[in-house]
């Protein structure tokens, strides 16, 4: 018969205490993962609206730019603004702000409910 030693209970109650402190900062790793995936998507969307800008006047047309150079981002809570100044030559400056929301599953009560994001690219205008 094998005889049982006085502390390998321990290792399991110990590893019962730490998983859910450990379950809780992989959560967090994964919003915060999502968080930088909007903001790329966010970048590549303020680029493409300053490309848009730099060739028409068209705000419209702008704003629909960026919003299809970003889909996986809610196009509702996406928020395009243009900076001109002067004509040809001069910059045209896009910003894009846009509210993430956090996913209450995975983090919800480490993070605010949603999370502004902002890029902003600018480009030479090519019209006059």
């Amino acid at each position: 018969m094998r005889r049982r030693r006085p502390d390998q209970g321990s290792v399991v109650v110990e590893f019962a205490l730490l998983l859910p402190i450990l379950f809780l900062v992989l959560l967090a790793a994964v919003q915060v993962g999502l968080l930088a995936r909007d903001q790329l998507l966010l970048a590549q969307a303020s680029r493409a609206g300053a490309r848009e800008a730099a060739v028409t006047l068209d705000a419209q047309a702008v704003h629909d730019s960026a919003v299809g150079a970003s889909p996986g981002l809610d196009p509702d809570r996406l928020q395009v603004s243009v900076l001109r100044d002067g004509t040809q030559g001069d910059p045209v400056t896009v910003e894009v702000t846009y509210q993430a929301s956090v996913a209450p599953p995975l983090a919800g009560w480490l993070f605010p409910a949603t999370v502004e994001l902002r890029a902003r690219a600018t480009m030479r205008q090519e019209i006059a």
